[in-house]
């Protein structure tokens, strides 16, 4: 077994096809080290096309680095990551063509004891040292640059001793514990209620939900706390019972409103159907679905995703007090789910669902849909 390693990749495309590049490095997996970049332009391309060829370059980099390493390739392109994973068809020859060329790597690596041990989807945000290195390539400029080389002609310029390598950073950076709302009417009749729709407060039932989660919330959590809330009226009351059980104020972001549901809102998804037939399957299954008035789920994804990286930085544990489908999208952006898939998930009025996120940038989801306190 070789080194472990990490190949971050991405392309572009200034007009989709028009002036491409790719970029893409490698880092060592144990302690986050740069080993390799990789830029070049590609002339006329489109985004998927620039995007495989910046995981080619990787790939190879990574290769050049050791033939038999173990790699984890980290990418915010879903196709190119469901589509190597073998969990996606390919259907475009292009397509067909790179991931037969980036699949012979594999093999060779496979042939000298190494492997691509994960394909990680990342949120864009997360992946912006390769986005400057495809700019660079849609720049013109190619970049070539293997520091491990350096790295390697250092240590056989000091003595023979072995040496110490610093044990992986496991600390937990920061707590995120999602808590959903407590029931209201509509939510106790089916109906939505969505970003901009009715904006129901707690009933009865829901208040009494809600204190019971922050009595909950209260004998769990120790150390630097902050609660935040999304910006309607049933996730405030619900995160502001937490927050005055933990002895702080709650803070509004409106990243984690519940989704926006247009001219369905208020309507159970028996009624949706009978209206808009087919409607419903769509939305279970189409990224850039739109219901009239209302949010497609690429949309929700990367709002919600830019409020989690907001609540990340706050270190210690964030409550967040938000809805259905923002747990869902952290969910699904951390493990790696399709739509359809994610949809499966359970996420039940004052449910806590934690998440652990480390000082090397990983998570853990801890445990989902909690509703001990409840009973």
């Amino acid at each position: 077994m070789g080194r472990s390693l990490i190949v971050e990749a991405d392309g572009g495309s200034r007009g989709n096809p028009g002036v491409a590049g790719y970029g893409a490095l490698v880092r060592d997996a144990q302690d986050r080290s740069l080993l390799a970049e990789r830029a070049a332009p590609l002339g006329k391309a489109s985004n998927n096309v620039a995007e495989y060829q910046g995981l080619i370059a990787g790939l190879r980099a990574a290769q050049q680095i050791d033939t038999a390493a173990e790699i984890t390739v980290r990418m915010d392109s879903r196709l190119v990551i469901e589509q190597m994973a073998g969990r996606w068809k390919i259907k475009h020859e292009d397509m067909r063509r790179l991931a037969s060329e980036a699949q012979e790597i594999i093999r060779e690596l496979r042939a000298s004891g190494g492997a691509v041990v994960e394909w990680t989807w990342i949120p864009r945000a997360q992946n912006k040292a390769a986005d400057k290195l495809s700019n660079d390539g849609m720049d013109g400029k190619t970049v070539q640059r293997d520091l491990w080389r350096d790295e390697s002609d250092c240590a056989a310029s000091k003595s023979e001793q072995p040496p110490i390598q610093a044990p992986p950073t496991r600390t937990v950076q920061t707590r995120l514990i999602l808590l959903r709302h407590g029931v209201t009417d509509f939510t106790a009749g089916g109906r939505l209620d969505g970003r901009g729709g009715a904006d129901r407060e707690l009933n009865a039932d829901g208040l009494a939900q809600a204190d019971k989660a922050a009595k909950a919330l209260g004998e769990l959590i120790t150390g630097p706390v902050s609660v935040v809330t999304s910006s309607l009226a049933r996730a405030r009351q619900t995160g502001g019972a937490a927050a005055r059980v933990l002895g702080v104020q709650p803070e509004v972001d409106d990243g984690w409103d519940e989704q926006a549901f247009g001219v369905w809102d208020s309507l159970s998804f028996g009624e949706i159907g009978e209206r808009f037939p087919g409607d419903p399957v769509r939305m279970r299954q189409e990224e850039d679905f739109r219901v009239e008035g209302g949010e497609t789920h690429r949309e929700l994804v990367e709002r919600v995703n830019a409020a989690r990286e907001r609540a990340v930085e706050r270190g210690g544990t964030v409550v967040v007090a938000t809805h259905r489908m923002p747990i869902l999208v952290v969910l699904r952006s951390l493990l790696g789910l399709s739509l359809g898939h994610a949809w499966l998930l359970a996420a039940d009025p004052a449910s806590l669902t934690q998440i652990d996120v480390y000082g090397d940038g990983n998570a853990s989801v801890a445990y989902t849909n909690d509703t001990h306190h409840l009973r």
